[in-house]
This record gives structure tokens, sequence and C-alpha cells, in this order.
């Protein structure tokens, strides 16, 4: 095995760890994702197909600068929701909470009645301080170095 197709290994499996890992968390923790969370996914489903293409046309280099594309989407996307989860800045206003201050009963009952069930500003889990959001945020971000190697050992 070259030391390309390893580092191709090494970033592909580590999306689809980090993939596995989110739907463990949902499917035997107990914790549905919400709006962003599924939104950070399909970045890690792309950077695993081309993983797999890059293992299999080993000359086309280009694929481990897309899979490098893939981590840098869902780790721009963690750092965002990361962001939304500690009120450093105002996410998607399907699914977060916002001021119900001039709502009268009606719109509030709307409001309520069409919320969505997770909110994207809610921390369900953190570790050292850092939510599901940022820990992919993290991950993610060494996941693009990695796969910025294996184009460089092209």
């Amino acid at each position: 095995m070259t030391r390309r197709n390893l580092l191709v290994l090494i970033a592909a499996g580590g999306s689809l760890a980090l993939l596995l890992g989110a739907w463990g968390f949902q499917h035997l923790g107990g914790l549905p994702p919400c709006k962003m969370c599924i939104w950070q996914r399909y970045p890690h489903g792309a950077a695993i197909l081309i993983g797999v293409l890059a293992l299999a046309l080993p000359r086309q280099v280009l694929l481990p600068l897309l899979g490098a594309l893939a981590a840098l989407t869902t780790a721009a996307i963690g750092v965002f929701h990361a962001g939304v989860e500690q009120g450093w800045w105002v996410g998607p206003t399907s699914c977060t909470s916002g001021d119900i201050g001039g709502l009268s009963t009606q719109e509030l009952m709307d409001q309520i009645l069409s919320a969505p069930l997770v909110r994207c500003d809610d921390i369900p889990w953190e570790l050292f301080g850092l939510s599901m959001a940022g820990w992919n945020a993290v991950l993610s971000g060494v996941l693009v170095l990695v796969w910025l190697a294996a184009w460089r050992a092209r």
C-alpha cells in the first residue's frame, strides 16, 4: 500500500468513524439530530465516496483535494453550529428559538406548532467544553490536513 492510499484510507475512514459516531449518538444514545447536525453528515458521506474513488483511481490527483474540500465543508458547518450553540451568532430561524416578546397568542401558538422537535441552539452533549458540533469541527479540520497530505503524496 502506498503512502497516498494509506492517507486516503485514514481520511475516508475518519469521516466514516465520525458518521458512525453521530448515528450511534442518535440511535443508541437517544440524541436526535437537529437540522444543522444533519447538514454536517452530508460532506462526510461525500468524503467517504471520494475516498473509495481515490483508492480505485489512484492516478486521479484531484480526488484528495475534493476530499479535503468535503472535510473543510463539514468543519465549517460545525464551527457555525457550535457558534449558534454558544450564542455567538444567530442560526437558521427554522431550528432555533427567537424572541417571543412581540408575538400575539395566536402567533406564539403557530410558532410552537410549527417548531422542529430538536433545536440547533441547544447543546445536548459535550466533552471537555466542546459540543458534538465543536468536536466535528476540530476532527474534520484534522481530516482536511490528512487529505492534503494524501494529495501531496501523489
